[in-house]
């Protein structure tokens, strides 16, 4: 079995050699650099990251945005449970830490005891029972001497953990910034397409009116008239429907806020003009800035140090155990030289048979690594995928963005085309209503499109781990 240290001394020497071993493997960071690409696939490596670290939304210059997450900082109810249950792995680490101080306890007691009259001897003899008074002061001391390291390697263990729950804290703290990004780019996105299905009520009730002029000179059919009401009652169900949704959304977002969803409203308007170009930089600082990354790591690092915990056990445990204070039976001299008392013990525990269960532990240990092993790999893995997948969404959604402006002009054109023949009477209206559909379709296309950016912009933040600065 591996130790830090080797003994081969007597006495006092080697009780002092022996404190400074620690059995257990020491950790080491995972290599990775068999699964890290050396550039990204949907865009080339450009160091030179200019986004703000932590405040990353602000790269949108979205004032509501910046209240929005801002509130949701203070309010989320997800992220102050993870805050507190940060505390409480620090607090366990504290209390992993306590062990290597001496405990040291104060157990003041006073008995009054009556003994019996009837003494239990081959012969029963019978004597007046007797009244006994006991008053004890006394101070407990207990020490675990950490020879093997066991406590040592707990105390790493604690701290892992703890910091593993810091980095679960800025994961959640991450979710939670890019979520609200995403909830607020989807509802804008829904306030342009509410903006076109108002626009598309509006014209389509002036249709409406005209056709039915017409129709009342005798110049249509009623057919063309029905289809025009039609249109119009499906028009206004979609911004029923929009509103509806849009709706739902903005309960959402009040949900991340930390607030009732009756009390929170958000007024329509605009997103930015454009996406901002988000820099990926290299694959390989990529895990510097993702907290589950670091958490995983963490949690690999806790892992290891329990191995550690579990082989101490194949060691000899040393406990110095001592009691000192006053013992007396009457209270006026409780507290005499003549009542002091003391005790100092030392005990060594040696395991010799325990039926295999000091190896099945360390044999669990050691899978609980590899454990960990293979979920920190698995987590790097994810982080490269998350940012292809963002940049493969940001590039391909701009190139249809591009083709649905061109797709969005040649149906508007076909739309005045069919309106000027169903007028001039070379064709019939449902023409007119084929072609207004499909600009109706195109400009929701469009807008939804719109909102898709900018959400992928805001995953690929978030895949890379949110705001960093240049170094």
């Amino acid at each position: 079995m591996k130790t830090a240290c080797s003994i081969g001394v007597f006495g006092m020497m080697a009780l002092f050699a022996l404190a400074a071993c620690t059995v257990g493997p020491d950790y080491k960071r995972p290599d990775v650099a068999d699964i890290t690409p050396g550039h990204w696939h949907w865009r080339p490596a450009s160091p030179g990251d200019t986004l703000p670290k932590g405040n990353w939304w602000k790269i949108f210059h979205d004032p509501v945005l910046d209240g929005l997450e801002n509130a949701a900082a203070a309010g989320n109810q997800d992220l102050s449970a993870a805050m507190a249950r940060v505390e409480e792995a620090r607090a366990v680490a504290r209390q992993s830490r306590s062990a290597f101080f001496p405990e040291l306890s104060l157990d003041p007691s006073a008995n009054r005891q009556r003994t019996t009259g009837h003494l239990p001897t081959p012969i029963p003899i019978t004597v007046p029972p007797a009244y006994i008074n006991t008053y004890s002061v006394p101070f407990d001391l207990g020490y675990e001497a950490d020879l093997w390291g066991r406590l040592r390697r707990s105390f790493e263990a604690a701290g892992a953990q703890a910091q593993a729950s810091a980095a679960d804290y800025q994961n959640t703290l991450l979710t939670l910034t890019a979520d609200v990004a995403a909830d607020y780019f989807l509802i804008r996105s829904m306030d342009a397409e509410i903006d076109v299905l108002q626009e598309t009520v509006k014209s389509r009730g002036e249709s409406v009116r005209i056709l039915k002029d017409r129709f009342d000179a005798g110049a249509i059919p009623e057919l063309d008239l029905d289809r025009a009401r039609s249109e119009l009652a499906g028009a206004k169900s979609d911004l029923a429907d929009g509103t509806r949704q849009r709706a739902l959304t903005a309960n959402a977002l009040a949900l991340l806020l930390g607030k009732p969803a009756s009390s929170f409203s958000l007024v329509s308007g605009p997103a930015p003009s454009s996406p901002p170009l988000v820099r990926a930089g290299l694959p390989s600082t990529l895990l510097e800035r993702r907290p589950d990354v670091a958490r995983a790591e963490r949690l690999l690092a806790a892992a290891n140090a329990r191995i550690g915990v579990a082989r101490a056990a194949y060691f000899p445990d040393l406990r110095l155990t001592g009691q000192a204070g006053f013992l007396s039976s009457e209270a006026e001299s409780l507290f005499s030289s003549d009542s002091r008392v003391w005790t100092i013990g030392l005990g060594v525990t040696l395991p010799i048979f325990n039926g295999g269960r000091i190896s099945a532990e360390v044999a669990q240990a050691r899978a609980s690594y590899l454990e960990a092993l293979a979920n920190y790999r698995q987590t790097v893995l994810e982080a490269f995928k998350d940012v292809e997948d963002s940049l493969a969404e940001i590039v391909l959604l701009k190139q249809q963005a591009a083709r649905e402006d061109d797709a969005l002009a040649s149906a508007r054109k076909v739309a005045l085309l069919a309106q000027a023949r169903y007028d001039a009477g070379a064709v019939g209206y449902l023409d007119v209503v084929d072609a207004q559909r499909d600009v109706l379709d195109r400009e929701r296309l469009r807008a939804r499109l719109e909102g898709q950016r900018f959400a992928a912009g805001v995953r690929l933040i978030k895949a890379l781990g949110g705001g960093w600065s240049a170094k």
